[in-house]
């Protein structure tokens, strides 16, 4: 039974509980959370996935494969400004796997430690929860494809560490359903621009 779970790729609702700690002393942790939200409702669909927060300055961001693409709509603006998902911004330099650490929602999971010059991200994952990575090849943005050709897995924990802030994002609900591609479309009306950063 369990071979056959670990062969599929997970298709559904992750949500993840997100709180971040302050390393600035011009900004709170809370404030950080309040912005950024403390609700993550994340939904995946072979090669594609959209984020969806609580936060009021972060509302959403879609990930579409066709165009490689990351769509992040933010709170206070009309604008989707779209980042290009071929561009990786801190190569990784370290790696360490470790099997069987921690247990999250019944699922026993890997620890994956990605260290970069800029941060250290954590990720506890277990392979029931398997993602194509073939599809994300060219997801270099975040480190993602770093992530996933080891993993081959989505994260129910992750734990990532700059200078300026500790993120931690727990799941709390993992919900395998069928969606509509529809879920992974940008609105008619959007007024995408690039992002100038």
């Amino acid at each position: 039974m369990s071979a056959t779970v670990c062969s599929q790729h997970f298709e559904g609702k992750i949500v993840y509980q997100n709180s971040y700690q302050s390393k600035l002393p011009s900004v709170s942790g809370e404030q950080f959370t309040e912005l950024m939200g403390s609700r993550q409702e994340y939904f995946i669909k072979g090669g594609s996935y959209k984020s969806v927060s609580n936060g009021t300055y972060f509302a959403w961001q879609i990930y579409i494969n066709k165009d490689n693409k990351l769509y992040n709509k933010l709170g206070h603006s009309e604008t989707v400004l779209w980042y290009d998902g071929g561009k990786a911004d801190d190569a990784v330099l370290e790696v360490a796997h470790n099997k069987d650490v921690i247990e999250i929602l019944g699922y026993s999971c890997d620890e994956l430690i990605l260290k970069s010059k800029n941060r250290i991200t954590t990720y506890y994952f277990s392979s029931k929860l398997g993602v194509d990575v073939s599809l994300y090849s060219k997801h270099l943005f975040g480190n993602w494809y770093e992530y996933l050709k080891i993993a081959k897995a989505l994260p129910l924990k992750t734990v990532s560490n700059t200078d300026q802030i500790t993120l931690t994002s727990v799941a709390t609900e993992i919900k395998p359903m069928k969606l509509d591609d529809k879920e992974f479309t940008l609105p008619s009306n959007a007024k995408i621009e690039k992002n100038p950063n």
